[in-house]
């Protein structure tokens, strides 16, 4: 109560709502502007609303979204798709999903679009051999394939060569011959050869057959060679071969 000596001492510790703060300890009385503070993109280098900021994920760097997407598309155009904050040695990091919402869809697709190719041009992948197809085959990794089928064109191929299917030859025999040796009509000579157990001289590639005689072999290209392993380390007068010593 007022009349008693406590309600006195109340009273007298009231103060006027004048003399009351309306703001809390510590905080300045322009408190309003400092809830929405500019500040300085650190690409520009130009003073910007917090409305048009752009934090990297990983890093405290924040930059406008203009310099953003000017950054991230002229990394594309350098061929650069691993794409992070522009500070040197910083480990904040630019990814597609994560600046979706800032990126113009052509530079979002562009960035897409190059992800893909670094990835295809990471793995083992080449053309189909059948120029009238040419669709690009990717090797997923698996256990070592030879004979292989064009998902596109339905034809078989060697995975190994990149050439069309070899079934005559080995896939160590094919990658011997010479590219002008290639076509099916050589690779049929070829399978002839082998089963036929003729050589071939190291000269001129020219298939000959020995009816009779030693191994040494002169050709008609006047190459000499020995008929049983190819070398043409051989002695011209004695028909005498260095590699197997007979």
């Amino acid at each position: 109560p007022p009349k008693t000596d406590f309600g006195k001492k109340r009273e007298k510790t009231k103060k006027p709502f004048s003399h009351l703060s309306i703001t809390d300890p510590g905080e300045s009385s322009n408190c309003k502007t400092n809830q929405n503070p500019s500040f300085t993109c650190e690409i520009c280098i130009e003073p910007k609303q917090p409305n048009e900021s752009f934090n990297i994920k990983g890093c405290s760097h924040a930059y406008c979204t203009d310099c953003v997407i000017k950054y991230v598309a002229s990394k594309l155009q350098d061929k650069i798709t691993a794409i992070s904050c522009p500070v040197e040695n910083c480990g904040g990091l630019l990814e597609p999903e994560y600046c979706r919402n800032i990126l113009p869809k052509e530079v979002f697709d562009r960035w897409g679009d190059a992800l893909c190719e670094a990835m295809v041009l990471g793995l083992q992948s080449f053309y189909c051999p059948y120029k009238d197809c040419s669709m690009l085959l990717i090797d997923d990794g698996g256990e070592a394939v030879k004979e292989s089928e064009c998902p596109n064109c339905r034809r078989l191929l060697c995975a190994q060569c990149k050439v069309p299917w070899h079934a005559e030859l080995e896939c160590g025999e094919f990658q011997r011959l010479h590219k002008d040796e290639r076509e099916k009509e050589d690779i049929m000579l070829m399978k002839l050869a082998k089963e036929k157990k003729w050589a071939r001289c190291p000269n001129c590639r020219f298939v000959v057959e020995r009816t009779q005689g030693c191994r040494f072999m002169r050709c008609r290209c006047g190459g000499a060679f020995c008929y049983d392993c190819g070398t043409t380390q051989v002695d011209n007068h004695h028909h005498y071969c260095y590699n197997c010593k007979r």
